[in-house]
């Protein structure tokens, strides 16, 4: 017989297949526990304490009333009770389950499908943010105990955590769990407060369309807000409702009612107004009373209808004018106290929440001529001081007209109602640029104020605020306005934290007589017969001035009435020039547009202080200050820097 082992001992006999599967999955069986140990020694030992799973935390909301008691804006967290599944519509949670995880009556608490679909775009996809392939389950581990940072380590965590509260509580647990935590955006968690808040209703009544339009939202609150972005939501929606068609969720015919129902959006949000000066507000009221630890009420000085015709005006103006290239506007409008009636950072706040009212620094133009102007009244000039228009030369700088041409003889009255640059420059050179800063500081311009020769033609960077209530004391009698917002602050239980009334100081005067009547005489002027002609409203006392800066690129008209002033600015973000706009076109034009809706509600008066009349015209006194800026020897000192604008007028 054969020997039946070889030269390397007897042979083993070979596997059967099902000896083979048996012993593969016995070495898969023990590597894949190897596997999990591991895995929940490195991801597990720093999970967070899920013994606070019911316990609600959230940011105490503070609502914003404008001056008569109506609501502006809700900021801070909204929470209501939770909602029990049963008492829903069907439909209501199977969109969430159509459009956010399909399988989840089936899936352990995540789908492996889904989690390396994401593996495959996340290896093939590097640096950009993770595809999550999350389930209803993750995202809700995810909203009650994880951070939205998005890395492999939370996202282990968040499986794990998916794991347990699958083991926990049963599916419709779960599904309940998610909709009464998460988060609809607008300061809204949970599907009851996102029903009040969006649509002004209990969840129990909402419709078909309702419940997809907040589905849709689970993909980013903000991006497919149904009120700032109307369009993305609703196309959002439609996504929803096909997939709940699929998921036999709804019928097709349900469907296509859903398209015939309007959705109609809660009219606090859908006309939410005020974005910009909400956000401004905001943040003083912090450094007023503190980290809020209850819900507040803050009474604010704004006025909402004022405050919606300078949206629209603006919103229109902008609009009108981008074919010159203007592309964002600002308008700030305050009462002789300073209390801010109305106040818009920018064209359209869901494109742009950069706050161009107060954030944005631009440079005045003309729009400075009258701190250079009043300052030379104060010196003891008047409206008829002789002047001539005529090339002039200070150190290195030479002014020009925005016409190129020079008039010759005029007052010092035409010369501020027709925007002339040489007089202008002139005239702070003999008053003394540093005396110019000081009027405009004392008024209540508050940026960096540069004392260059350029500066009387407004080389100085501003906003509109600055300029609105550097204006004020020429429409409420020579005093002193600095803008404010806030009035009042008090718990919703009615406790005052803040008043702005108590301790309030006297009201400071910053202009006399007769400067004051002299400077109101003249830019009277400018909107009768000047540069502003476009900004006159028929039946009103109204004085202003119109400002451009350097080849176009921001131009601005700040004018006023008794107790009223208005500042509008428009210009591009980049600081590039605009096809010449000029203060007395599209500025002026928002201006009267502005004014015109708001003066018959303000019931202004005339501006105060009348008028007197001038002495006889004296030549003005040598000014020693004057004739050093003009270019005389000056050992100690450097050369003025050049000026960093051009010379337009208006």
């Amino acid at each position: 017989m054969a020997n039946a082992q070889g030269p390397r001992g007897p042979q083993k006999a070979a596997r059967t297949p099902a000896q083979a599967v048996i012993y593969w999955g016995a070495v898969v069986g023990v590597w894949g526990l190897i596997f999990l140990v591991a895995f929940f020694a490195v991801f597990a030992v720093d999970l967070p304490d899920t013994s606070k799973l019911y316990d609600v935390k959230r940011q105490p909301s503070i609502s914003y009333l404008d001056r008569s008691g109506a609501l502006v804006a809700v900021r801070g967290s909204q929470f209501a009770p939770p909602v029990d599944l049963d008492k829903l519509p069907k439909y209501v949670p199977a969109a969430f389950v159509a459009i956010e995880d399909r399988w989840f009556y089936w899936h352990p608490g995540f789908n492996p499908w889904g989690m390396l679909r994401s593996g495959i775009y996340n290896a093939t996809h590097n640096g950009g943010p993770l595809r999550g392939g999350s389930t209803i389950t993750q995202q809700l581990a995810r909203n009650l105990f994880l951070t939205p940072n998005q890395n492999y380590r939370r996202k282990a965590q968040e499986l794990i955590l998916a794991i347990w509260l699958e083991a926990k509580f049963s599916k419709k647990e779960i599904l309940a769990l998610y909709l009464n935590r998460v988060y609809f955006g607008a300061g809204a968690y949970g599907i009851e407060a996102a029903a009040q808040r969006y649509f002004g209703k209990p969840a129990s009544q909402l419709t078909i369309g309702e419940s997809a339009l907040l589905a849709g939202m689970m993909k980013g609150p903000s991006r497919y807000s149904p009120v700032s972005s109307t369009d993305r939501a609703a196309r959002r929606a439609t996504v929803v409702l096909d997939e709940m068609v699929r998921t036999r969720a709804i019928t097709p015919d349900q469907r296509a009612e859903a398209f015939r129902t309007p959705v109609r959006v809660n009219p606090v949000l859908a006309n939410q107004r005020a974005q910009y000066f909400t956000d401004w507000v905001d943040d003083q009221v912090r450094s007023l009373v503190g980290e809020p630890t209850e819900d507040l009420v803050v009474e604010t000085t704004l006025d909402l209808p004022i405050q919606a015709a300078a949206e629209q005006s603006l919103s229109r103006g902008v609009t009108a004018a981008a074919g010159q290239g203007v592309q964002q506007g600002a308008l700030v409008a305050i009462d002789g106290e300073g209390r801010i009636r109305a106040y818009v950072g920018g064209a359209r706040y869901a494109d742009s929440q950069f706050d161009r009212a107060t954030m944005a620094q631009r440079q005045a133009g003309s729009a400075f001529k009258p701190f250079v102007y009043l300052t030379a009244m104060e010196q003891g000039r008047t409206p008829a001081t002789p002047v001539v228009d005529e090339p002039v030369k200070i150190g290195d700088w030479e002014p020009k007209n925005y016409t190129n041409k020079y008039l010759g003889p005029m007052t010092l009255e035409t010369a501020l109602a027709q925007s002339i640059n040489t007089v202008a420059a002139r005239l702070a050179n003999e008053v003394g640029t540093g005396n110019v800063a000081s009027t405009a500081r004392r008024l209540g311009i508050t940026s960096r104020i540069q004392l260059d020769p350029s500066m009387a033609l407004g080389a100085v960077e501003v906003s509109p605020l600055d300029m609105a209530q550097a204006y004020a004391p020429f429409a409420n009698g020579g005093f002193l306005a600095h803008g404010y917002g806030i009035e009042r602050i008090r718990t919703a239980s009615g406790k005052v934290l803040y008043d702005h009334g108590v301790d309030k100081p006297e009201r400071k005067p910053v202009i006399g007589s007769p400067a004051l009547q002299y400077m109101n005489q003249m830019m009277r002027q400018v909107i009768a017969s000047g540069t502003g002609t476009r900004a006159r409203v028929p039946g009103f006392d109204i004085a202003g001035k119109t400002g451009t800066t350097s080849d176009y690129r921001d131009a601005w008209f700040v004018g006023y009435t008794g107790g009223f002033v208005t500042a509008v600015w428009v210009g591009r973000d980049d600081n590039t020039p605009m096809k010449r706009v000029t203060g007395g076109g599209a500025p002026a034009g928002v201006w009267h547009d502005f004014m015109t809706a708001a003066l018959p509600r303000l019931r202004t008066q005339a501006i105060p202080g009348g008028t007197v009349t001038p002495p006889p015209v004296e030549a003005p006194a040598p000014d020693p200050i004057g004739d050093l800026l003009s270019g005389n020897p000056a050992p100690a000192e450097a050369p003025a820097e050049k000026p960093k604008t051009e010379d337009i007028p208006f």
